[in-house]
């Protein structure tokens, strides 16, 4: 269970789907996959769910797969036995919490109140959901809320959408949203499967917000790191800021007193979240270099790539 919880975390969106025939399910699935984002939510709002998620285990492994809008206790044991991965229901129903528990079944139960949160750290959950989110209160209640409560984090869901995401996502005691925008009913028996590719990665990588940084330079010494340095200054009058091992021209140049890695240097990219933006190369085989790692009150704010690109090394930097 705990495992799951880390992979949501990682991935930061959960796309919620209501689907309405099976036959879409796998079309669904690869549509998520290439969009950058390998998990899905199956809400059991429709007759569809249990089939759904039985084709997309079993055809689509590399796919979280977890069942939405779980009811019943009879509904958990379909979705469990169709290979749903983590239960999520819209309220705290103690039955079903209880038998997901007793079972050992990831389960995420909805709550909007104090007294629901202690009901869940009265069962030991670690995550809940905040449902429904913006008609309850939005993030501005969650924060409060969630002050007394440093044993628990939330996937909020309900009215998350493109533009308040990343606001979510910023709060530490967010560990993921649940949303609905990228996957449409509509979109989805329409056939509009590239369309969802779209959104999804818009999504993907609008939570994860790279931006270019810096260019850095590598120069084989502190004198000539110096004149390269002076040079940027001279010609734009960029200011001059030496540190222990680089001297910055302004904010876009970094010049190295000393060859590092990359043949000419390496390009800085800051992004909003470093460890999910590991993780989402990390699922393109790019693997970081873990002895370049730098931390800040004991968070991870900086690292290379073990990747290359036209001599350049990449640098990744925690916004």
């Amino acid at each position: 269970m705990k495992e799951i919880l880390e992979q949501i975390g990682k991935l930061g969106i959960v796309p919620v789907v209501k689907i309405e025939d099976a036959k879409d399910a796998l079309s669904l699935g690869k549509a998520l996959i290439e969009g950058e984002l390998p998990i899905a939510e199956i809400t059991f709002r429709t007759a569809a769910a249990e089939d759904s998620i039985k084709v997309l285990t079993k055809e689509l492994p590399e796919l979280i797969v977890g069942a939405g809008t779980v009811l019943t206790i009879e509904q958990v044991k379909k979705a469990v036995a169709a290979g749903a991965k983590f239960i999520v229901s819209p309220g705290f129903n103690p039955k079903v919490v209880d038998y997901c528990l007793e079972n050992e079944i990831l389960i995420t139960p909805g709550i909007n109140n104090p007294t629901q949160i202690e009901l869940a750290l009265e069962k030991g959950l670690k995550v809940v959901k905040f449902f429904p989110a913006e008609v309850s209160g939005g993030l501005n209640l969650l924060k409060s809320m969630a002050a007394p409560f440093s044993e628990i984090k939330f996937i909020p869901t309900g009215g998350i959408n493109q533009n308040n995401l990343c606001s979510y996502l910023a709060f530490n005691k967010v560990l993921a949203c649940g949303g609905s925008w990228m996957v449409k009913s509509e979109l989805i028996s329409s056939g509009n499967f590239s369309e969802i590719t779209r959104l999804t990665k818009e999504a993907v990588f609008t939570m994860l917000g790279f931006e270019f940084a810096h260019l850095g330079i590598n120069e084989e010494d502190k004198d000539k790191a110096m004149i390269t340095a002076q040079t940027f200054f001279n010609l734009f009058n960029l200011p001059l800021k030496e540190g222990s091992s680089s001297i910055f021209a302004g904010s876009s140049f970094e010049v190295l007193k000393s060859k590092y890695l990359g043949k000419f240097g390496h390009i800085a990219i800051k992004t909003n979240d470093i460890q999910r933006a590991i993780s989402y190369f990390q699922r393109k085989k790019i693997s970081v270099l873990s002895d370049t790692a730098k931390e800040k009150d004991g968070k991870l704010i900086a690292v290379y790539l073990d990747l290359d690109i036209s001599g350049f090394a990449l640098h990744l930097l925690q916004k």
